[in-house]
């Protein structure tokens, strides 16, 4: 079935500029804290005021006596901090009933909440930006929250990027996956909500491949994606699109894949010349189970990986498997190695989620690992890269990847309300031999982003501190000490901090090669940092008065 109950954000910025005839609406109250809202459906929405701290609400929504959708929303109780759009345009003509349940600690209160003399019909919904730390050149949503980038995929020069979003808040909730294009990389159009969630779970993170053999049987070219129904328990499910990724319809066989563990999630696949034929990877608890297909509908588990390798500190999620050219030394044959991405949460040394990676061998049925089981290596050291996954069928052969710009240590608690999160610059992974003899894994700033916003290249020759700085005296610093081999950014000075006491802590990253080159991307909310253009990378968010506009470098 096609998703039309969610206010598409693209209605909503072609809204920005319409008039706001907004008009009240009488409620009912009804025992014990529930309450029922009446609506005829003859504006475009309905304006949910949101308290960011107030307790959620399960909102059912009934239409001709059937139960149309179902969300939650932290309706306000003392203030609203912001408004968010319910799409009434599939309703036109009839009358619907919102049912309204206030957690049980509100029900016995004798004041009134705020949400119920505040909650409104309009002509539209405002997405005009309001939030000083809205980046330049990163993507953000319009507004609501978002976390993992899904299902990425570059097809007829557009980058495809769906995430996870919820349209209600600015805190994690009612996942579903949303839409943006781009052209660049930089400037994003947002597409709506794309796969929404239905009676077999929530839609939680996954994969998309363009299906140019037409293995699936939905048509040579169709994109076809692989989400995590989250329900009764995690299955893996199937929605194809035949019109390049803009709506999708559901496989009636759904769910595909099912295990009786509580953490099956995140598949990613890909089309494997070596056995022709689909691999697809998903994250099993504290493993990843690897599997095969002919069609993308049946899938046969070929071998599983990690028990015992890296960290398993936290529950291990949104993988990746995928092929680069090794670095050859003189007298070597040009050949390959594999690279197996494992995001994990809690364990990453700083605290919370963070990217680990495995070096290996794969044959299309077995990863086999290169360094021993105890060895970890991460792919970006600052504490606010998570859940990387690539665009497939990306140009050129690229693996292009973007990463999720935070932390689930404070996620749900920066100092921003219209939206919350933003994701990477995209990067290029490849494969360096470091002054140990041993591989690791680089990730270079995509083309794209030449010059885009502050990119600063500094050349340096030993021990540096590189400190950046506002007219407010707030500062960023990165250190570089050649004799220990490290480099270290430096975050508790930068601006707000004081949401988290996570967030100022020190973060400090093992340098395996000399580094003669620092190159900086500065935005409103976020320093990224590339030393060697990217053998060692450290992603962090800031939350200055102004941006940084001063940089300065020091012994």
């Amino acid at each position: 079935m096609k998703t039309t109950n969610i206010l598409s954000l693209a209605f909503a910025a072609m809204m920005a500029s319409a008039a706001y005839a907004q008009q009240p609406l009488s409620i009912e109250h009804l025992k014990d804290g529930h309450a029922q809202v009446r609506v005829a459906a003859d504006q475009k929405c309905l304006l949910l005021p949101i308290e960011e701290n107030a307790p959620e609400c399960f909102i059912k929504v009934q239409v001709d006596n059937s139960t149309a959708y179902t969300f939650t929303a932290r309706l306000a109780v003392d203030k609203v901090d912001f408004t968010v759009p319910f799409d009434l345009q599939p309703y036109q003509g009839k009358e619907l009933t919102f049912e309204v349940n206030t957690p049980h600690q509100d029900r016995h209160s004798s004041r009134e909440p705020k949400w119920t003399s505040t909650v409104q019909k309009a002509n539209g919904f405002d997405v005009t930006n309001r939030e000083k730390y809205r980046p330049e050149f990163h993507h953000t949503p319009a507004y609501g929250w978002m976390n993992d980038p899904n299902g990425m995929f570059y097809l007829d020069g557009t980058w495809h990027l769906y995430y996870q979003y919820n349209p209600y808040g600015s805190r994690w909730g009612n996942m579903n996956w949303a839409h943006a294009t781009s052209t660049d990389l930089i400037h994003w159009e947002e597409q709506g909500v794309a796969i929404a969630a239905d009676g077999i779970g929530t839609i939680f993170s996954g994969s998309c491949v363009v299906d140019h053999k037409n293995t699936a049987g939905f048509g040579k070219g169709a994109v076809i994606a692989l989400y995590t129904s989250d329900g009764i328990a995690q299955r893996q499910c199937m929605a194809y699109s035949t019109d390049g990724g803009k709506t999708f319809t559901k496989y009636p066989g759904n769910p595909i894949l099912s295990a009786d563990i509580p953490d099956f999630r995140d598949p990613n696949m890909f089309w494997n010349e070596d056995i022709n034929a689909w691999n697809l990877i998903l994250a099993c608890g504290q493993e990843m189970r690897i599997y095969s297909s002919p069609n993308l509908r049946d899938w046969k588990e070929e071998s599983r990986f990690g028990l015992g390798y890296g960290s398993h500190d936290g529950v291990w999620e949104c993988p990746d498997l995928m092929r680069l050219p090794a670095p050859v030394a003189k007298g070597e044959q040009p050949h390959d190695k594999w690279v197996l991405f494992c995001n994990i949460n809690p364990g990453f040394p700083a605290g919370g989620s963070g990217t680990q990676y495995f070096i290996g061998d794969f044959d299309g049925h077995k990863f086999t690992c290169d360094t021993a089981p105890e060895v970890t290596k991460w792919q970006d050291y600052g504490k606010d890269h998570y859940a990387t996954v690539s665009f497939s069928n990306a140009p050129e052969g690229r693996h292009t990847m973007i990463a999720w710009m935070s932390n689930w240590q404070y996620a749900n608690d920066v100092p921003t309300q219209q939206y919350r999160s933003g994701n990477s610059i995209g990067r290029e992974p490849f494969l360096y031999t470091g002054a140990d003899g041993q591989l690791y894994l680089g990730s270079a700033p995509s083309p794209e982003y030449d010059g885009a916003g502050l990119d600063k290249t500094l050349k340096i020759k030993g021990d540096a501190t590189i400190t950046l700085s506002n007219e407010e005296g707030e500062e960023f610093v990165i250190r570089y000490d050649q004799k220990a081999m490290t480099l270290s950014c430096d975050r508790s000075r930068s601006g707000e901090t004081d949401f988290s006491k996570e967030f100022a802590v020190p973060m400090t990253a093992p340098v395996h090669k000399k580094l003669t080159s620092l190159r900086i991307f500065i935005d409103r909310s976020s320093v990224e940092v590339f030393g060697n253009n990217g053998e060692v990378v450290m992603t962090n968010l800031v939350f200055p008065k102004s941006t940084y506009n001063n940089i300065s470098i020091t012994k």
